[in-house]
């Protein structure tokens, strides 16, 4: 198992500093470059910039937590949680038409009733 892990690219562990506009105030966030990747594919499918959903992110832990004590770990976990939330709705549209072939008439219910991804906090 290990072997898996060890044969990583370097490049993905390496940190990589970003400058970042968090309400109007420029933050230094000093992240690996394969959080960064995964950032980027979570604003993408937002449809918006990495910086605006990490500032979103921001805003939002703040709203719901009331302080944000190690805002680049939350971003690390955040993007741990939406790979584990991918992998967990890519299992469930793959076994949801075997399941429910007699109760879904077509591929595209079954999509429309799988779980999609989300990439807010607190969801």
């Amino acid at each position: 198992m290990c072997e898996y892990f060890v044969k990583a690219d370097p490049i993905q562990y390496e940190q990589r500093s970003r400058t970042v506009r968090i309400r109007n105030v420029l933050t230094s966030l000093r992240l690996e470059n394969m959080v960064w990747d995964i950032l980027a594919e979570m604003a993408e499918e937002e449809g918006c910039t990495t910086n605006a959903l990490i500032s979103k992110f921001h805003d939002e832990i703040l709203a719901h937590r009331g302080e944000v004590p190690n805002f680049a770990s939350f971003l690390r976990v955040t993007s741990m949680r939406y790979l584990r939330r991918c992998v967990i709705n890519t299992e469930r549209q793959q076994a949801l038409p075997a399941a429910n072939i007699m109760s879904i008439p077509n591929r595209a219910q079954a999509l429309d009733m799988a779980p999609k991804a989300v990439a807010a906090v607190g969801r």
